[in-house]
């Protein structure tokens, strides 16, 4: 293994545990445990656990906090109030997308951004540049960041005391103590589930990992790999910077014109964008399921009558489907619900199902 790999405070215990190490935007990271079909059913039905520490944390601080964060993403953070997070993207000039992100309003002054772990050091310097007088402090080397993820999230921390979360709803969340460290606890995640991720101090990550574990043995939370987060989001549908997400590629594009707010005054991409939104898009993010077999990767052409119509962008066998997905790029015409498309799989012509997204949704 490539000894420059960053690690998490969580390493040894993945090693002892025997996780299957791989890497993954310059960490080690853990991909599985036992299988990933049996993690992706047990965060589905019951809980599992992440160790997401590689993500990057940024906070925005200084009375121009505000304002450099509408500079910088394409959401409207003027809607976000104490205890609020909002979902975000970070554009070129040209539109196309650097970053995808998680802004936390911690106080007026105060934002924190949950970042890729790849792009931490590009958007630290990205965000530097155009930070319109707000103070940037990377807190990533000092920041540890779980996800607890399932149906029986919340009544595993309530078990550990914590048992005001049922008023924290969705993309909100609360500061509070758990064994002596400072928590913030967000009910956010990436897998589709209701859940919640927990941004503490590298020093106390590994206790409080094996708190929850504990706690949640009895309601079946099971440790989970990066290999089962990639397979429930592409369930659920979310995209991953470096598939769905790149510069090259537009949030119009991949489905997020929502997160897109043009009322709001210039943010980087907005002239870009605004034009893309009046004359139409050529391409857009579409689903896929196989009717045939075969698995699609990312890569593999998508044709239609032998001509290339679109291009997989991420691809598996859905354990909790039972079918075989795809996200990709599709021509517009070809997008549609209902179509028929087939998937180049190695020379071999599989027949596939445009289809609504998600795919999977609780």
């Amino acid at each position: 293994m490539d000894t420059e790999l960053k690690r998490t405070p969580l390493y040894p215990w993945h090693r002892e545990r025997g996780a299957r190490m791989s890497a993954f935007a310059g960490w080690e990271m853990p991909l599985w445990y036992t299988r990933i079909s049996e993690e992706v059913l047990a965060v589905r039905r019951a809980a599992g656990l992440f160790d997401v520490s590689h993500m990057g944390q940024l906070e925005l601080r200084g009375p121009h906090a505000l304002a450099a964060l509408q500079v910088l993403g394409t959401n409207d953070a003027r809607r976000l109030r104490d205890g609020q997070a909002q979902y975000s993207l970070l554009c070129c000039e040209d539109g196309g997308v650097l970053d995808d992100i998680i802004a936390y309003r911690l106080a007026a002054d105060r934002y924190l951004l949950c970042v890729n772990a790849a792009n931490t050091a590009r958007d630290r310097e990205w965000i530097e540049t155009h930070a319109s007088g707000a103070e940037v402090v990377d807190l990533s080397e000092e920041t540890a960041l779980l996800a607890l993820q399932g149906p029986r999230a919340s009544d595993i921390l309530a078990t550990l005391g914590l048992t005001q979360l049922a008023s924290v709803r969705r993309f909100h969340f609360t500061t509070t103590s758990l064994d002596g460290a400072e928590v913030i606890l967000a009910r956010t995640g990436y897998t589709g589930e209701d859940g919640w991720e927990l941004f503490c101090p590298q020093a106390q990550a590994l206790a409080i990992w094996g708190r929850l574990l504990d706690a949640g043995k009895p309601f079946g939370l099971v440790p989970c790999g990066l290999g089962a987060r990639d397979l429930l989001r592409l369930e659920a549908a979310l995209p991953l910077y470096g598939h769905e997400l790149h510069e090259r590629v537009t949030p119009l594009e991949a489905g997020l014109a929502w997160a897109v707010r043009f009322e709001k005054e210039a943010f980087i991409g907005r002239e870009a964008l605004q034009r893309q939104a009046e004359n139409g898009i050529e391409r857009k993010l579409a689903g896929m399921v196989l009717t045939g077999e075969g698995i699609p990767r990312q890569g593999y052409a998508v044709m239609v009558q032998g001509t290339q119509v679109g291009e997989v962008t991420s691809g598996g066998k859905s354990p909790t489907l039972g079918k075989s997905i795809a996200l990709g790029y599709l021509a517009t015409a070809f997008a549609k619900v209902g179509a028929t498309v087939e998937i180049d799989i190695r020379g071999r012509a599989a027949a596939a199902c445009v289809v609504a997204l998600p795919f999977y949704k609780r």
